[in-house]
Formats: C-alpha cells, sequence, structure tokens
C-alpha cells in the first residue's frame, strides 16, 4: 500500500466502529437469553400438537416375547403406540449411523443395552403419554450381560449383535469376533518395534479413561411437523449439525431435501452430544407422517444420560522408547474402544477411532505405531467427542501421561523432558509419524511464559520441603501439560460424515444501506457465532459490526454445511466467512473505482473504504458503494453486493497450549485442593480475546468436572450406576477454581485469517493438567497412576494403600 496521510485519531475511530477482529466486544446474542428470550425446541408450540414419550427397557439385555400395547391405545388421549413392528412397513425400525454401523430405531426383537428404546407413545399432552406409557406390557427373557470389553472378546462372550451373526467383515474392514467392530492401526509397527529394541530406557502404563457423557443444559428433543397435502416435512431440532440431520432424514424417509426443512433454534449446551441422530428424532417424524400433525419429542435428564452419546471409554496400553537423556525414540499404543451395543461414533467415515493419531503430541517422535481396536457391549452407544476433536482428548491424556511416566522413571523434571522432546520452531510444518502435517507452532516460549508467571523453581522447592516433612498435612503435586490439538475438520480429503465433506459454507448479502446479512452452515451453542463472525466481516468487508446480522440452523436460508463440532467453526467457517468478504470487498472495488472514474488497479482498501492510489482525498466508503451497487455499477456487472463461500480448508489447524496446576491433596480425607490453575492458549489469530476469554473458562470447568468427578459407571448387570444429576457431577462455582489464562499467537500458515480455534482446547488440556498434578503428589511413594476420576473416595483409597491417610 502507499503511503497516505493518517489521522491517528480518525483511524482509531475508525477501527472502533467497526469493531473487528481483535475487539473485545460483547455478545450479541446475551440480551435475549439472559432476559428469558431465547427460544429452545421445547418453546414451540404448534396447532394440534402431539406429545410422544419412549418406552424403555430395564434391562441391558433381554429377548422381547411380546408387546401388549392395547391397554394404552385404549388410554383417553392416546393417538399411537409405535414398535418396531410398526416401523418395518415404513423401513424405519433400523437407522445408519454416523461410523457406517446401523442402529435400532425402536428394539427389534431383543435390547442390549438398559433404557434401549422399545416403544414410543403419542397422546394430547406429556401427562397422558407418562400415564399410557406405564400400560404398555413388555414381556422380556434376559440374556447374559457382558460391560466390560474384554471380555467381550473373549471366545464364549454373549452375543450382542445378532444382525451381525456370521459377519466376519464390517463397516471397516475385518471382524475377528462376534463383538468385534474394527481394528485401525496408523504408523510403522517394523520401524517403532526396532526403535523399542534398541532403546535404553522403555517405560508402560495402562490407563483407563472412564465413560463420561457432555451433558448439557438442555436435553435432546424434536418437534416434527409433516404437512400431508404439500408434502412437506419441517423438524425443529436439537441438532448441531442440521444439513446432515436433513440428509439423514431424506434418506430414511424418502422424502426430498428440497421438502424437508430442519430447524435447528437457540441450543443450550452441545458439546458434541447433539451432533449424532436419536431414535427419539425418527419416531417423532415418523409419528407425524402418520398421524399428520405435530409431535414433540422431549427426553428427561436420565434419558439423556443414559441413552445419548457418551464420551470416551478408552482403555490405553502406551508405551515409550528413550535415551537416557529422555529424548523419546518411539511412541507404542494399544487401545481398546468400548462403543457400546452400536457403532454409533461421530468420527470421519475414514478414521474408525478418529483423531487419535495426534497421540504423538507436541514432542518431535521419530517412530510411532497405534492400534484400536472397537468393541460392541452392552452399553449405550454413542461416542462423541464432548469438547474435542473425535477422540483427541483420549490422545492428549495418553501422551501427557506417559510423558509424564518416563520423567519419573529417569528422574528428570517434567518441565525439562518436554523441553528437550518438543517439535522445533523450524521443523513446521511438521509431519508426524503418523501421517499427520502440523500447520505451525511454537512450543518452548509458551511454557517458559508459564514456567516464569508461576515461578515454577519456587513451587518445585516448596514440594521438596513438603516431602521431607512427615507431618506435612497435605500432599503437593504439580502437573504439567504441553498439548498439541487437531482441529477444523476438515478437508474433503480426509474427512466426511455419511458420504458428505466436511467443508462448510458462508452467504453474505450486503443491503443497500450499507448493512448485512450473513448464513452459516454452522448452529451455535453458546460459541458467540452472531458475534465473531460480524467480526470477521468487518475486518475483511469494511462493514461494521453492529449492522451485520448472522443467520444459521435453518436448512432452508443456509446454505449447505456440516455443522459445529470438532471446534471447526472458526477453522473452517469461518474462513469461509473470511473468503465471502474478499469476494465482496472485490466486487466493490471494481464498484468503487467506476464511481471514481479510475481503474479497480488504482483502488486501495483502507478500513471501511476504497481511496485512488496516491490520491487519499477521493474514496468511496463501502456505505457509498452498496448504494450504487443496486444502481450504478460497471456496464456487464450483475447488479447487487452478494458473495457465497463453500470452503474445503487444505489441512486441520493445530491450536496448542502449555498449562500447570498446583494441587494440595489432604492426607485425612483424601480431598483435593486446586490450588493454581494457570492455562495458556495459543488459537493463532484473536478474533475476539473476551469471548475467547468465555470460552476457555468453560473448557477449563468441564475438564475440571472430568478429572475429578464425572464417571458413567456400570454394574455387572448393565445397570447405569450415574444416570441422575445425583451421581453425576456438574461443578457450581462453589467447586470452580479460580482460572489464570494467557496466550501467545502464532498463525495458521493456510487459514484466511490465521486462526486455529481455541473452544476445546482447555478441556482437552486440562483433564491431564490435573490427572498429572494428582498423581504427582505420589510419584515420591512410587505411584505412577491413579484411575480418573480423581475423586476424594478414590484418592483416600490410595492413602490407605500406602498407609498415610488420616
Amino acid at each position: 500500500m502507499n503511503e497516505i496521510a493518517r489521522d491517528p485519531a480518525a483511524d482509531l475511530g475508525r477501527l472502533e466502529r467497526l469493531e473487528g477482529i481483535g475487539c473485545a466486544r460483547k455478545r450479541r446474542e446475551d440480551p435475549r437469553f439472559i432476559q428469558g428470550r431465547g427460544t429452545y425446541v421445547d418453546d414451540i408450540h404448534l396447532p394440534g400438537m402431539l406429545f410422544g414419550i419412549m418406552i424403555r427397557s430395564p434391562y441391558a439385555h433381554a429377548r422381547i416375547k411380546s408387546i401388549d400395547t392395547s391397554r394404552a391405545k385404549a388410554h383417553p388421549g392416546v393417538h399411537a403406540v409405535l414398535t418396531a413392528e410398526d416401523l418395518k412397513p415404513f423401513k424405519l425400525h433400523w437407522m445408519p449411523t454416523l461410523a457406517g454401523d446401523v442402529q435400532a430405531v425402536l428394539a427389534d426383537g431383543k435390547v442390549s443395552f438398559q433404557n434401549q428404546e422399545v416403544a414410543f407413545v403419542v397422546a394430547e399432552d406429556r401427562y397422558i403419554a407418562a400415564d399410557a406409557a406405564e400400560m404398555v406390557e413388555v414381556e422380556y427373557e434376559e440374556l447374559p450381560v457382558v460391560v466390560d470389553p474384554f471380555k467381550a472378546m473373549l471366545p464364549d462372550a454373549p452375543v450382542i449383535r445378532d444382525d451381525l451373526a456370521g459377519k466376519d467383515v464390517g463397516a471397516h474392514g475385518a471382524r475377528r469376533h462376534h463383538n468385534h467392530i474394527f481394528n485401525w492401526q496408523i504408523g510403522d509397527r517394523d520401524r517403532t518395534d526396532r526403535a523399542f529394541d534398541a532403546a535404553a530406557v522403555t517405560v508402560s502404563q495402562d490407563m483407563l479413561y472412564p465413560r463420561v457423557h457432555p451433558c448439557p443444559l438442555e436435553t435432546c428433543g424434536c418437534v416434527a411437523s409433516y404437512d400431508a397435502v404439500r408434502g412437506d416435512l419441517t423438524v425443529w431440532i436439537t441438532s448441531q449439525a442440521p444439513h446432515v440431520v436433513r440428509t439423514v432424514v431424506g434418506l430414511l424417509s424418502s422424502i426430498p431435501e428440497s421438502k424437508i426443512r430442519i430447524i435447528s433454534p437457540d441450543i443450550g449446551g452441545g458439546f458434541g452430544n447433539k451432533v449424532g441422530v436419536y431414535p427419539g428424532y425418527v419416531t417423532a417424524i415418523a409419528a407425524s407422517i402418520v398421524l399428520g400433525r405435530p409431535v414433540k419429542w422431549i427426553e428427561s435428564r436420565n434419558e439423556n444420560l443414559t441413552t445419548t452419546a457418551f464420551a470416551r471409554d478408552y482403555w490405553m496400553t502406551g508405551e515409550l522408547a528413550a535415551d537416557t537423556d529422555g529424548r523419546i525414540k518411539a511412541l507404542r499404543v494399544k487401545v481398546l474402544a468400548d462403543h457400546g451395543a452400536f457403532d454409533a461414533c461421530a468420527d470421519p467415515t475414514k478414521w474408525p477411532a478418529g483423531m487419535f493419531h495426534v497421540c504423538t503430541g507436541s514432542y518431535d517422535i521419530a517412530n510411532a505405531h497405534v492400534s484400536v481396536d472397537g468393541v460392541y457391549t452392552n452399553k449405550f452407544p454413542g461416542g462423541v467427542s464432548y469438547r474435542c476433536s473425535f477422540r483427541v482428548t483420549e490422545a492428549v491424556y495418553l501422551i501427557e501421561r506417559m510423558i509424564d511416566v518416563l520423567a519419573q522413571k529417569l528422574g528428570i523434571d517434567k518441565a525439562e523432558i518436554r523441553l528437550r522432546n518438543f517439535i522445533p520452531k523450524d521443523k513446521f510444518p511438521y509431519h508426524s509419524a503418523l501421517g499427520l502435517d502440523y500447520d505451525s507452532g511454537d512450543y518452548t516460549p509458551a511454557l517458559q511464559k508459564v514456567m516464569k508467571a508461576v515461578d515454577y523453581d519456587a513451587l518445585r522447592a516448596e514440594q521438596a520441603a513438603k516431602r521431607a516433612d512427615p507431618d506435612c498435612p497435605t500432599l503437593m503435586g504439580i502437573g504439567i501439560t504441553t498439548f498439541t490439538e487437531i482441529v477444523g475438520a476438515g478437508p474433503s480429503k480426509s474427512c466426511d460424515i455419511l458420504g458428505i465433506g466436511m467443508f462448510d459454507s458462508c452467504e453474505i448479502r450486503v443491503h443497500p444501506d450499507g448493512s448485512a446479512i450473513a448464513r452459516m452452515g454452522t448452529i451455535s451453542q453458546g460459541q458467540g457465532h452472531q458475534t465473531t463472525y460480524a467480526q470477521i466481516i468487518a475486518t475483511e468487508a469494511g462493514i461494521p459490526a453492529s449492522v451485520i446480522q448472522v443467520e444459521e440452523g435453518d436448512t432452508s436460508t443456509a446454505p449447505y454445511g456440516l455443522g459445529t463440532y470438532g471446534s471447526r467453526s472458526t477453522p473452517v467457517a469461518g474462513a469461509a466467512v473470511a473468503r465471502a468478504s474478499h469476494k465482496i470487498r472485490e466486487k466493490a472495488r471494481k464498484i468503487a473505482a467506476h464511481l471514481l472514474e479510475v481503474s479497480p488497479d488504482d483502488m486501495e482498501f483502507d478500513l471501511d473504504q476504497f481511496r485512488v492510489k496516491g490520491d487519499p482525498a477521493r474514496a468511496k466508503s463501502m456505505k457509498e458503494i452498496a448504494w450504487a451497487a443496486y444502481n450504478n455499477v460497471p456496464e456487464g456487472m450483475e447488479m447487487g453486493l452478494e458473495a457465497v463461500d463453500y470452503y474445503d480448508p487444505p489441512n486441520f489447524t493445530f491450536p496448542f497450549g502449555a498449562y500447570l496446576a498446583v494441587v494440595d491433596v489432604l492426607k485425612a480425607t483424601g480431598e483435593i485442593k486446586v490450588r493454581r490453575f494457570y492455562a495458556l492458549d495459543d488459537c493463532g489469530t484473536r478474533i475476539n480475546p473476551m469471548i475467547i476469554e468465555g470460552q476457555i473458562h468453560g473448557g477449563l470447568t468441564e475438564g475440571f468436572a472430568v478429572a475429578f468427578g464425572q464417571e458413567l459407571p456400570y454394574d455387572e448387570q448393565g445397570n447405569v450406576l450415574g444416570g441422575t444429576l445425583m451421581d453425576y457431577f456438574l461443578p457450581t462455582a462453589v467447586e470452580t477454581p479460580h482460572w489464570e489464562t494467557d496466550f501467545t499467537v502464532t498463525p495458521s500458515p493456510h487459514h484466511p485469517i490465521g486462526a486455529k480455534g481455541v473452544a476445546e482446547s482447555p478441556h482437552v488440556g486440562s483433564i491431564p493438567c490435573f490427572s498429572n498434578a494428582v498423581i504427582d503428589a505420589f510419584a515420591h511413594l512410587g505411584v505412577t497412576h491413579t484411575g480418573m476420576p480423581h475423586n476424594a473416595y478414590r484418592t483416600w483409597q490410595q492413602l490407605l494403600a500406602l498407609n498415610i491417610a488420616g
């Protein structure tokens, strides 16, 4: 750009009016939420609307000998009671899963997990439906139950999936057992084995990442309304991927997608739980088609916790090979993944174990091999990310725990061993041993900044003094993680859902008065999209964010997109926003040149206007250009100022962070106090610092919940033991620690504005950090692992085993 005379005060005023990238702009969404003016699925009321309630199995594994619905059907106000037999004529009794498996909509002959859907009652209101549900009589014949994935692979284990009997090939290759789903491997096994054979030091650790649940504030639900005259189907639904739902509904119902409208209104939290398609959605839609009236289904909290998509349940063995200085030579990983009764994981089709192969982390590991086996058990299906990208949390937990195990064996400080093994900055872009191409990173300054901020040496000195004092009432632990996440799913060459590439989209229309509307293929569940997308447009197209409306979640108005999960909003949809803004800007350049009677090459963009190079007094604002776009454009140019962009990223993005936690374990009770937590994140270009701060606080709080209390255990009969909020830990402000946050900025080289994504990183990085801190409290006593969650009872048992409990 040529030098032009600037008025700093005027430029600052224009920047402030734009409220673009980097501005800590207040969220546009908040006023309606804090005033109770949001619109959620349960707020939808339509004339003639009926209500549906599921009848669920009390058993984890049983034959269905009979279902008697006669009393329920005769109950006043009941319109229908659907079973699998009623859905069979419509071929709706089974449905495809996102993982390439099939899942029973209503149990067809037997149930395979507790609370599986057996029948669907539709009545005038939810109370009549609940009464009628009690009248449905189901006769079961109990079958043997298996909830342990290791026992599920024994030769005499009960067969969970009768529909797969005799099939030795599944959606992802060969099956070697009647309860086996897939074996997925990546890396060079032979080379890795040779590196282990030659290594001076090896360590191994078994670890369970237990089954947990996102537990969003709003449970799942839908309102389906079929217009028999027009043949149109409209569904209001709690979905993080409304366009994908439209495609699935079209496949199931044979209704053309052009006649299906999916609307995701305000969503009270998603965290991955609202990506998939659940039987309640399908039965409500089927009932509406059959009855010709709108049907609402809203699940209870117990249903949400015990039947919708879980997360984790990975049984992992990690091994590291290193030299005596702690420099890592190889990583070897074996995983048994418990998928429940159906493989309904929300993973890209090509990767049945998701992006677990980011498990080499931030470290320059030349040799690695990973093997993951998926297994059916008598648990509810799902397998979602829970505020991470497709199994990345499990991957980060494994490598960050293994780094600590290696440091402990060698007697090397846990910070120092990380510094010795980081991928050097000059190696980026970096091709990992497991086939990923890291776009950018600068790990050493990030960790050093954290160590300086917390006075790491002083913390270690304090810990040493407490360990030397046998009368100290507490054990002090220091945890570190230096994680790399993979987000922005994803490049269509690598990622698809049901064969649809994971691109995303943006449509921008600039009105004659200079205001604009942007429609997106994503859907917000609290991320602040209406605020941040407008800020990208403001900077890239010169339109004030205050006059930009952002719409999402309606498939009849929004361009096709793959939705919001896996921290893909900014890396993928945000890139589409930037590129669509560039298209707007380039057309505006030509219109400005026409108005000023110069060549487009003579125009330069300056915040919110175009100026003539060398003659800055001659300029046209974007508002003036917008008006001209509807009455005075160059010859041959279409009227209007609009653009659409479908962005298929060339690569993922790789945000990273360095976290440090300090905990105190009370010897008397096992209670753990989080004294300090310092989180430094690098998400590339920072769009809105205030929203980033809020997202990090939210992610850290959920990480705290998982590390210290969340778990969905089962007994041997397949009963879920954590299916209510009396049992399942959701931290409040009382329990949540104080968070200290920090950042560095390492832009992504391939993203149009250098952004990487941030909302999931704090969840991904905090959980192993907490675990490392708790285990570090016991490290001087020879302990290398304690199981999650690190609740007081489990910690107290550890203290008892070491004979140091109070």
